[in-house]
């Protein structure tokens, strides 16, 4: 690896600062923060404008907010995204850390759709594939995405008189009951399914969000029966979590919803 250019680093630190209060700034709050020399502050504030990273802002002399520029490589950036493609990679890091099959959904309906899978390495694991569909009440990464839906479209999907099928003898199949529970993982944020879809299997999940910060899919953790426990749990809601930002990251997330 090269090593790294200062100004090149210093430009990008500025542009940064960007990010955070009211997206304005001037040069005096440039040197303040980045602790950097006026003059070097100043030719490059003056280079990033005349690039049109930065714009002076109207009616405020001396402070500047992003340009156009920015904009238009976000653009591109998020032309180019690909949720499978992305989530496939996620999950793979998180499969290695915790050796346990990771899977990465969408809500279409009333059903998931897994877009991407990494197996766990144990003899004993749960057997899945991407683009398996299951109702999502049966599943954490499904009760994820459903608690995340405004309350009017959560009613119209599933409807107090909604037939909701049993997969096991523990998946809920009364929408009141599902309705409570998605209040709890609303409140929690993080979902847990205890045996709701195979007999054998537990899973955890959290939220993906983009970057406007609406959840688009669910990263889940699946553990047989024989490694799970309250500790594990813990331990795997945690990494899900980490895992799901880490997606989130990608996806042009920034921050608590």
């Amino acid at each position: 690896m090269g090593r790294l250019v200062p100004a090149v680093t210093r430009a990008l630190d500025i542009l940064e600062l960007f990010l955070d209060g009211d997206g304005t700034l001037s040069a005096p709050d440039i040197v303040r923060r980045l602790q950097l020399p006026r003059t070097t502050v100043h030719e490059l504030v003056t280079t990033l404008a005349a690039r049109k990273y930065i714009v002076q802002v109207p009616g405020q002399p001396g402070r500047y907010r992003l340009g156009v520029r920015p904009y238009q490589l976000g653009a591109r950036y998020a032309e180019q995204l690909d949720l499978a493609a992305e989530g496939q990679l996620v999950a793979r890091s998180v499969a290695e850390t915790c050796d346990e099959t990771v899977h990465v959904a969408i809500l279409e309906d009333t059903d998931v759709i897994y877009i991407a899978k990494v197996d766990s390495t144990h003899a004993v694991r749960m057997v899945s594939a991407a683009g398996r569909r299951l109702p999502a009440h049966c599943t954490s990464v499904g009760k994820m995405l459903l608690a995340s839906l405004p309350e009017q479209e959560l009613a119209a999907r599933i409807p107090d008189g909604a037939e909701l099928v049993a997969m096991t003898p523990n998946s809920i199949t009364d929408p009141a009951a599902l309705r409570e529970t998605l209040a709890e993982i609303r409140e929690r944020g993080l979902a847990v399914e205890n045996r709701e879809s195979n007999p054998d299997v537990s899973c955890v999940a959290a939220p993906v969000r983009d970057r406007t910060g609406q959840v688009v899919a669910a990263l889940s953790i699946s553990v047989p029966m024989i490694r799970w426990s309250e500790e594990r749990r813990a331990e795997l809601e945690q990494l899900a979590a980490k895992g799901a930002a880490e997606l989130s990251e990608h996806l042009g997330h920034r921050g608590v919803a």
